[in-house]
């Protein structure tokens, strides 16, 4: 670097130089006149949001829009040329839109005011294999048999197989079976229909609960509608041996978590350097699940010989 000259002046000369053949001057010109003003911080940071600046320019000049920054910058402008702007690959739009939105936040913040934080839903925490032993050991002392099988039945529903809401209302005892080398829970309402292979420590207890309850619900009740038909076997469950009220989302936390566990999933996200799911989800899209015999297998739900 020159005597006396730091990187805001190397930023602000690289600016100022800046005039690429591949945009038209209006469009390059425009880029010079914001970028600026955003404080860039060094030459490299600068280009990205000069060409960002330069290609919104390009397809907006010609749809007669004024090259000034409240109307370039508007948020509603950048949704459109992210979305419509041809020749852009997903990357590049996602890429460009990033870019101006930190642009139009610099320039004109009155555009683009401070988003509202909002709440985000957490996991809730799986119950430790002691609690539910705790809750079984409740459930098995329910003063009369009814009790004891529909109230073990749903903590191995939900901590079993993962089932929660109407999922988990909805399971006949006819649903349960034995097959593929495990015990398997036909999931047949709802916006899922799936077999669920469960968990080995579960299988006697909800096969009795399954045996008990025959044709009718495990978990009581004749219409699987009715929203409070879980709710008089979790407050039968509550305050004993220190246990707090159960939460059947956190027995599927719990499923979940001895399920990622079972298939190393930590482990494959840690190799993959992955700390959200959300890129899984997008990958799963083109996979295809195993046959009912390998999930079986995989998610340790085979039966002792």
């Amino acid at each position: 670097m020159p005597p006396g000259q730091d990187g805001a002046d190397l930023t602000a000369g690289y600016i100022a130089r800046w005039r690429p053949s591949s945009v038209s001057p209006p469009a390059a010109a425009f880029a010079r006149q914001v970028v600026p003003a955003a404080r860039p911080g060094g030459p490299e940071r600068a280009k990205n949001l000069l060409w960002a600046a330069a290609r919104l320019a390009e397809y907006a000049i010609p749809l007669g829009l004024e090259a000034a920054p409240q109307v370039l910058l508007h948020p509603s402008v950048i949704e459109r040329f992210a979305a419509t702007a041809p020749g852009l690959s997903g990357v590049a739009r996602r890429t460009l839109r990033t870019n101006l939105r930190f642009l139009a936040r610099r320039v004109v913040p009155q555009l683009a005011p401070a988003d509202t934080p909002l709440p985000r839903e957490r996991a809730k925490a799986p119950y430790s294999p002691a609690e539910i032993a705790g809750y079984l050991a409740l459930a098995g002392a329910q003063p009369t048999l009814s009790r004891r099988m529909r109230a073990s039945g749903l903590i191995c529903l939900g901590a079993g197989a993962g089932l929660i809401r109407a999922d988990l209302r909805d399971v006949h005892g006819t649903d349960v079976t034995c097959r593929s080398g495990g015990v398997i829970v036909a999931v047949r309402g709802g916006a899922r229909p799936r077999a669920v292979p469960v968990l080995a420590r579960y299988h006697g207890p909800l096969l009795a609960a399954a045996s008990f309850a025959g044709t009718g619900l495990v978990c009581g009740g004749t219409d699987p509608g009715r929203r409070n038909i879980t709710t008089p076997l979790i407050r039968s469950l509550a305050g004993g041996a220190g246990l707090p009220r159960l939460d059947t989302s956190r027995l599927r936390a719990t499923w979940l978590a001895d399920a990622a566990d079972l298939i190393g999933l930590a482990t494959f996200m840690h190799a993959a350097g992955i700390t959200c799911s959300q890129r899984l989800g997008d990958l799963l899209a083109s996979l295809e699940p195993a046959a009912e015999t390998d999930a079986v297998r995989l998610l340790g739900a085979a039966r002792p010989p």
